[in-house]
C-alpha cells in the first residue's frame, strides 16, 4: 500500500531538517535538501513500521501544502 505524505524541508545555516506534519516526532536532518529528503523517506517507513509493531493507529496523510505568494515593502 502507498501513502503520500507531506513532507517540509526547512533549511539551515549548517544543512537541512524534515519533518511530517501527520507523523508527529518523524523528522530527519541532513547536510542537502536530496540527502534530507532521502533520510525522511527512511525515517517515514521506519515510523509507521514501528507503529504497526506496537498495535498503535497509523494517522492517515491528511496534511496539504500550498504556496502563497505576498507584497513585502520594502
Amino acid at each position: 500500500m502507498n501513502a503520500e505524505y507531506v513532507v517540509v524541508v526547512e533549511q539551515s545555516e549548517t544543512g537541512f531538517g524534515a519533518y511530517v506534519p501527520d507523523l508527529p516526532g518523524c523528522v530527519a536532518v541532513g547536510e542537502s535538501r536530496e540527502e534530507a529528503l532521502q533520510l525522511i523517506r527512511e525515517a517515514i517507513e521506519l515510523h509507521v513500521e514501528s507503529l504497526r509493531e506496537s498495535g498503535e493507529h497509523i494517522p492517515p496523510p491528511t496534511s496539504t501544502a500550498e504556496s502563497v505568494v505576498v507584497h513585502i515593502a520594502a
